[in-house]
């Protein structure tokens, strides 16, 4: 992160204040315009929306942005709540409308900027955006979200129209001093030139006078060719400070007066809390008191090992309820018995039952997948402080807004009244789209006078999760003599996430996430059939993991065309290949995956090549691996994978975020799964919820396709591609087709 940034987390730098809801702007309104303009008492420019005057609150101070920010806004600026500000000093600043979870977006979106305005990219400081649903709406996903893949989707023409607004309006103030023609003006490097009298202007002297121009509309923005920043290498610019411990996550929060709470939640999924003895608790030094809640019980110490040691000694009792009789088989039953019957029609094309009839063969498979935990480096944690009047809550979110909700209706006040510092976040990969952590926290907080962090340990973060869902597919393909697919039927049982997250997305009961990437394949399929049939696994909590859709529905997708290919006896890549003519970016990212993979040459026995094509996320990615297979164990000897995400910004984040997304998947892939017998998560650690180590991780080897269309995402694309390739992998090598994950513990059953 920058410099800027740690200053406004440590108090240091002027931050805004609580921003209220614009009036009247619509979304479309926030993409089209993108920018008003402001004058700072002091000579600054700042561009932003046009928002109502601050409250008293306002000038009190109260901000929700960087952290710890909690200063007062420097005398006379007019509007706290700007995108961009151009102070006299010639500094930028930008209100980033995304959260940096690790994806490199504190680099690429001020990238944005810095392109369009024409200043170096390490002049442009940070802060982050406080919630606020109007002004920071990501219209691709229906909120102030960060997930999904949609970061530079989402800002890749705001952020570049805000910078090249400024620009123009920096150039006009110059060219209107100067009594010059602002054509003949150029902005380069921070500061507008004359070259006919050779002048110049830094933008710090131009701010002012900037800002009292009118706004121009519909700004030219730059042709690519002319592009200096976007499409290079960047560094990160929060890389300096995550190296030397500085910057600040959520676990790093420290507020004067601060108590530590251990907390212990029923192990069975709907249990309660039936009683408990906290005689010894209390007489181990630093414990403070003990918290009853609904469904645990929360040790308050004066530090974190006072309070665990508390919450060691109590004896608790738990009402386990219904939920101790829940088992895998009984949610897989269930799933198998729905699956017989039909579900909510996400795609429907010609006569399907026709199709299958006049077919001459024909293939049908079940893919499962199991519930997997997030396991975020940066375990759960939530620090808050509750008051009569008002709630402060600290962590890092993907979902401020979520999480100004969830405390306002935990404690019964306005919103108005909870002050959200977001901070860095140590992954997220769904697990911070979620807000019970803070409603837990919260409800610790409401019966301690005291700010009180709450950290849970990794057996708590895994045991306590929100888990990605089982699915269980069944595909079935018809085909014709020359083994080409002519009907296509594939239904998906599973958990709806959607109907919880996001109510109005789940219509007439179909979940677009759970039939995304199935319901629209890149192959040309004359017949299809592709519908959904929701099935909730009781009292199993699920959740968005990363990839979302696409990892579930490419898994299933990639392996069946394999099975397809294996069973027409045509070769994996070339099959695909005769079924990608409507889709030429998709047969790129496959030909230039194969041929850097050396696809069709001779690999010693026990090793086998596999590949996966997959078009999600407004991006097209191929990948191609080699496994090596030895005593049911199984090695991932080399990646290689085709990326085409229309323009890109960083190339560096790039990489970075598919290689780590492939080992992600990777991991997922061999070893990841949560298992439930007597209502309970079976695993706790890392010790039995396994990593993928350092000497396992195999040279993976990203090739960037340059394209001129609109940007895609690329955080996720790596680990909803991976799986299918590895299991057609470990087909190649050992002939065995693993229809079933995690691949370890199917290769051993066997």
């Amino acid at each position: 992160m920058s410099r800027g940034l740690l200053e406004a987390q440590n108090g240091a730098q002027r931050s805004p204040a609580d921003i209220q809801p614009a009036r009247g702007m619509s979304r479309r309104g926030f993409l089209r315009f993108g920018v008003t303009v402001g004058a700072a008492a002091g000579g600054g420019l700042l561009l932003g929306f046009s928002m109502p005057a601050a409250s008293q609150d306002q000038k009190a101070g109260k901000s929700v942005i960087g952290g710890d920010a909690n200063e007062a806004p420097q005398s006379g600026v007019f509007a706290p709540n700007a995108f961009i500000q151009i102070d006299t000093a010639g500094k930028v600043t930008l209100v980033i409308p995304k959260v940096e979870m690790g994806q490199g977006v504190y680099t690429s979106i001020p990238m944005l900027i810095a392109e369009e305005l024409e200043v170096p990219l390490d002049s442009v400081t940070l802060d982050h955006a406080p919630p606020n649903e109007k002004l920071f709406m990501d219209p691709l996903l229906g909120g102030q979200l960060t997930g999904g893949s949609t970061s530079i989707r989402f800002a890749w023409e705001p952020m570049r129209r805000a910078g090249a607004t400024a620009r123009v309006m920096l150039i006009n103030a110059a060219a209107q001093q100067w009594q010059v023609d602002p054509a003949s003006c150029r902005a380069q490097a921070g500061q507008v030139t004359h070259a006919a009298s050779n002048r110049s202007a830094s933008y710090g002297q131009l701010a002012q006078a900037a800002a009292a121009l009118p706004v121009p509309q519909n700004v030219a923005l730059k042709d690519p060719k002319d592009f200096k920043l976007i499409g290079t290498p960047a560094r990160r610019l929060d890389s300096p400070e995550k190296v030397d411990g500085t910057a600040m996550f959520g676990l790093d929060v420290r507020v004067p007066g601060m108590v530590y709470a251990a907390i212990a939640t029923c192990p069975v999924f709907g249990g309660t809390l039936a009683s408990v003895d906290d005689t010894h608790a209390k007489k181990i030094p630093g414990v403070r008191e003990v918290i009853k809640l609904d469904n645990g019980v929360a040790v308050i110490g004066d530090h974190t090992w006072a309070a665990r040691r508390g919450l060691q000694a109590l004896d608790i009792k738990w009402n386990e309820g219904a939920g101790a009789q829940l088992s895998m088989k009984r949610i897989v039953d269930d799933l198998a018995a729905a699956s017989q019957h039909g579900g909510a029609v996400a795609r429907k094309e010609g006569d399907i039952g026709r199709a299958f009839d006049s077919a001459k063969s024909r293939v049908d498979a079940v893919y499962q997948q199991p519930f997997l935990a997030h396991a975020t480096m940066e375990p759960v944690n939530c620090t808050v402080h509750v008051r009569a009047d008002a709630c402060e809550v600290w962590l890092g979110s993907q979902v401020p807004t979520r999480v100004v909700d969830t405390a306002a209706a935990v404690t019964g006040l306005k919103p108005e009244q909870i002050v959200v510092h977001n901070h860095l976040l140590g992954g997220g990969f769904g697990r911070r789209l979620e807000t019970d952590m803070v409603r837990q926290a919260v409800k610790v907080g409401k019966q301690v006078s005291s700010p009180v962090k709450v950290v849970w340990t990794r057996e708590e973060d895994i045991q306590q999760d929100m888990y990605r869902p089982y699915y269980y597919d069944t595909i079935s393909a018809g085909l014709d003599a020359n083994g080409k697919p002519v009907a296509w039927q594939h239904r998906i049982a599973g958990s709806s996430i959607m109907a919880r997250f996001a109510p109005p997305a789940f219509n007439h009961g179909l979940d677009p996430d759970a039939v995304e990437v199935a319901a629209d394949l890149p192959y040309d399929l004359p017949n299809q059939l592709v519908d959904y049939v929701r099935v909730e696994p009781h009292a199993v909590p699920t959740a968005f993991w990363r990839g979302v859709g696409p990892t579930r529905g490419t898994f299933v997708v990639e392996s069946f065309i394999d099975e397809l290919a294996a069973h027409a006896k045509i070769d994996p890549v070339q099959y695909r290949r005769s079924l990608l003519g409507k889709s030429p970016r998709a047969l790129n990212v496959l030909n230039v995956a194969a041929q850097a993979a050396d696809w069709g040459s001779p690999l010693p026995k026990g090793q086998g090549r596999g590949v996966s094509v997959m078009h999600a996320f407004g991006s097209f990615f191929a990948v191609v691996l080699v496994v090596a297979v030895e005593q049911g164990e199984v090695t991932v000897k080399r990646v290689n994978c085709a990326v085409d995400c229309g323009m890109y910004v960083n190339p560096n984040t790039i990489e970075a975020q598919v290689q780590g997304g492939i080992i992600f998947g990777i991991t997922a892939a061999l070893y990841s799964e949560i298992t439930i017998k007597d209502g309970r998560v079976q695993q706790s650690n890392f010790t039995d919820y396994r990593m993928l180590r350092l000497n396992e991780t195999p040279p993976i080897d990203v090739h960037l396709v340059k394209s001129g269309e609109a940007p895609g995402g690329i955080g996720e694309p790596g680990t909803a591609a991976l799986a299918p390739a590895l299991t057609n992998a470990i087909y190649a090598a050992t002939g065995t087709r693993l229809r079933q994950l995690p691949v370890g513990r199917q290769l051993h059953s066997a």
